[in-house]
């Protein structure tokens, strides 16, 4: 029979501290004299346990008059003034073992909702201990402890092992190996090899390494999330709200219902047992316990909401507005494609050129190197490296001068080249030469690629009740259509300037509660100006993250999904849990009127409702969604590592059908060995693997195998297409006793198609897996 007058709580990490003394003592004090009194009671005893349950009575009314005096100071109207007149009730009527009962649901109650409202802030709680105080700074005269305010960029760190990365950072000569849970919600180690930059609240999950820091304990990632935690309650909630209103009305009610009862049948003691299961508990425990448990899940998946309304107005919300890079996109270039010259390889070419490009800090050059390390190769030492702004990087690598950025000259290009230009212009792609002793060998295409999860999240919003997606972006109109199209929103609006986005975004609150979600600086004020601001955190700027609502503290859009699909629920939990126990009390409430329920049972009823209240609420702490099985996640992330070493077989196959239109396509013969060879020891396999393997697993998980019969007929064609590939070479054996083998002119157009084929099979069944399945990995 608890109710939540008491203080409001300064954050998740305060729980009201008398909860933790006062409701215990409360409980096990009135318990012992209703145990005691029972004791006496059935030893015949009579009087004696009507004093004890005297002062068990007494043990109760004494706090709650102090609540309602509480509540009265603070200009409101403590519902705790039923328990009260109850109470008082009891005593007046000589219901001794009522109000005993009454005082012991009162301790409990309250005793309960602290206890939910603790389970529930668990998560939220879990962030504010996290944070790192202070840190080991390298010093000349050595290694000191120093409080976390004394670090300034450009202090060298040491972080042993499990020690918390006090603020942002680089890493300094060495590999770093972390723990990133805390705020990605993903319990995996994340290697960072050095000069990469790692963020505060990590745990160091390797050996010791040394950062250079570059920023303060007040600028890093991490403190902008403990603000927006200690920020985090229930209490703003409009839902939350409701239930001070409620008592406003709910009194008088009462006590109306409890006077009519008496007047109608001269029984004082019908009035003591409607003020008995008079409680406004069902609501005023719902809301906020739901509401806080809303909240804390979505701390555990990686999502801080700054409070119980903006998780409220996050269920209400039916339009999402959504900017591009950083969001929508992985907010920084990777290569997509590799064009070559005859004679090279992907593989050699990224080689040469990583090796060159370690040496640079630009944002192109750092998509090169990333690249090679995806493909597991050895970068090669580089001397008499230099970098002109604006053209590229130079350096000598196992003795030829290899050159990467703009080309040098206007020469003609050869055919392999001007076909790379055109297919940059048509994918809007930026392009990378290598030469290497000044001749053009390769060119590397890269691109901001669209998130895995992109789609899949665009998916889940509209499930979740959103009618409307648009997309604000400073991008080209070209990229910008083509990321619309791809993810089937309604409106796509490129070339949009912040002020524009501001403006963009007031039109569409003036339809529906509206949601804004984005990165960069340019993205604050658009996030400050809709219903609920949402920001990339991991990925994205401090000023950012300073005007949202929420915050995604780990770098997967679909996140956003999960913050909508958890208001929606929660919201819908706190509604029902007091409707339902509202029903139940004033049903409660007319049968004692009635005479049908006594004080005694009345309060155990009561307790009854209140208990499934909280049980009831407390369901917006679980998911709906089914998981997924530990030895699932890890063959997804282990098969999506091997689509990474296979995009290799993947470029193969365009280097042979280009080798195949180059003049009569003889000479192609040793590429299209090549992709045999590779089709037949690495990508089969997998394919086959996955079939054996993978799809099954999944298909138990999404419910039966035509989830993934789609996939399954790709891995059909792709087998059918490399079977004629390999059909074709046998094709080409066959030649005169002593004739070396050649592709026969009749073969060219039809294995040239075949790889073409393939090429397109391969990317974009590629592309399904990841969207579709890998991404739920990570």
């Amino acid at each position: 029979m608890g109710s939540p007058d008491s203080p409001p709580s300064s954050g998740p990490s305060t729980s009201r501290t008398h909860g933790h003394r006062i409701e215990p003592a409360l409980t096990l004090m009135t318990g012992l004299c209703l145990a005691a009194g029972a004791l006496a009671w059935w030893a015949g005893a009579r009087t004696a346990a009507d004093v004890i349950w005297v002062i068990g009575t007494v043990t109760g009314l004494v706090p709650a008059v102090l609540w309602v005096a509480r509540a009265l100071r603070r200009g409101r109207t403590g519902v705790d003034l039923i328990a009260v007149l109850a109470l008082a009730g009891t005593l007046a009527v000589g219901e001794y073992l009522a109000g005993t009962l009454i005082a012991l649901m009162l301790a409990t109650g309250r005793w309960l909702e602290s206890a939910a409202e603790r389970r529930a802030t668990h998560d939220l709680r879990a962030l504010l201990e996290h944070a790192p105080r202070s840190a080991r700074k390298r010093t000349p005269t050595g290694v000191l402890t120093v409080p976390l305010a004394q670090v300034e960029p450009g202090d060298v760190l040491v972080v042993g092992p499990g020690d918390v990365v006090p603020v942002d950072g680089r890493v300094l000569d060495t590999t770093a190996v972390l723990d990133e849970s805390v705020l990605t919600g993903e319990s995996l180690l994340r290697e960072h090899p050095a000069g990469e930059l790692v963020r505060s609240s990590t745990v160091n999950g390797g050996d010791v390494f040394e950062m250079r820091a570059t920023a303060t304990e007040a600028d890093s990632a991490y403190a902008e999330i403990v603000r927006l935690a200690r920020q985090a309650g229930a209490g703003g909630a409009p839902v939350v709200r409701l239930a001070d209103r409620y008592a406003a009305w709910f009194v008088p009610l009462s006590l109306a219902v409890s006077g009519s009862a008496w007047w109608l049948s001269g029984d004082p003691v019908r009035a003591v047992a409607v003020l008995v299961v008079a409680t406004p508990c069902p609501l005023l425990l719902a809301a906020p316990v739901a509401i806080v448990s809303g909240l804390a899940r979505a701390a555990r998946l990686g999502v801080v909401v700054r409070d119980g309304g903006a998780l409220e107005r996050l269920g209400h919300a039916r339009t999402v507005v959504l900017d591009k890079t950083g969001t929508l996109t992985a907010g920084r270039p990777r290569v997509t494609e590799v064009a070559l010259a005859e004679g090279w390889s992907a593989a050699r070419l990224l080689r040469a050129a990583a090796s060159v490009d370690q040496y640079s800090s630009h944002v192109l050059a750092r998509a090169l190197v990333d690249e090679a390390h995806l493909r597991s190769l050895e970068l090669r030492p580089a001397s008499d490296v230099g970098e002109e702004p604006g053209r590229g990087v130079r350096g000598v690598v196992d003795g030829a001068v290899v050159t990467v950025g703009r080309r040098e000259n206007d020469d003609a290009l050869p055919g392999w080249a001007r076909s790379a230009e055109n297919r940059a212009v048509l994918d809007g792609a930026a392009v990378v030469w290598v030469c290497v002793d000044g001749t053009p060998v390769g060119a590397v295409l890269l691109r901001d690629p669209l998130r895995f999860d992109a789609p899949r999240t665009v998916r889940r919003l509209r499930a979740a009740g959103i009618d409307r997606t648009l997309m604000l972006t400073g991008d080209r109109p070209e990229p910008a259509r083509e990321v619309g199209m791809m993810l089937g929103l309604d409106a796509v609006r490129a070339g949009q300037s912040p002020a524009q986005k501001v403006e963009a975004v007031h039109r569409e609150r003036a339809h529906a509660v509206t949601v804004m979600v984005g990165d960069g600086v340019n993205d604050a004020p658009a996030l400050a100006a809709a219903d609920i601001g949402v920001a990339m955190g991991a990925t994205g700027s401090g000023a950012s993250s300073e005007a949202a609502d929420v915050v995604l503290t780990t770098d997967r859009v679909d996140r956003l999904a999960d913050a909508v699909t958890i208001a929606v629920r929660s919201r819908r939990i706190a509604v029902q849990s007091a409707l339902g126990g509202m029903i139940l009390s004033l049903a409660a409430m007319v049968l004692a009127a009635a005479g049908l329920i006594p004080p005694a049972a009345g309060a155990l009823l009561q307790e009854g409702i209140d208990m499934a209240v909280i049980a009831n609420a407390l369901r917006a702490l679980r998911g709906t969604e089914p998981r997924i099985e530990p030895g699932t996640r890890q063959l997804l992330r282990r098969f999506a590592t091997e689509h990474t070493e296979l995009r290799e077989v993947v470029d193969a196959t365009r280097e042979a059908a280009e080798a195949l239109s180059d003049r009569d396509g003889s000479h192609a013969l040793p590429a299209v060995r090549r992709v045999d060879q590779l089709l037949t020891e690495r990508l089969l396999p997998h394919e086959q693997a996955e079939e054996r393997e993978l799809y099954p697993a999944l298909a138990a998980w999404l419910g039966g195998t035509e989830a993934t019969a789609t996939m399954s007929r790709a891995h059909t064609e792709i087998e059918r297409l490399a079977n004629r590939v390999h059909t074709h070479l046998e094709l080409a054996g066959r030649g005169a006793p002593g004739q070396a083998a050649e592709l026969r002119p009749e073969q060219i157009s039809d294995l040239r198609d075949c790889l073409y084929g393939l090429h397109a099979v391969l990317r974009l069944h590629f592309a399904q897996e990841e969207e579709n399945y890998f991404s739920l990995g990570r």
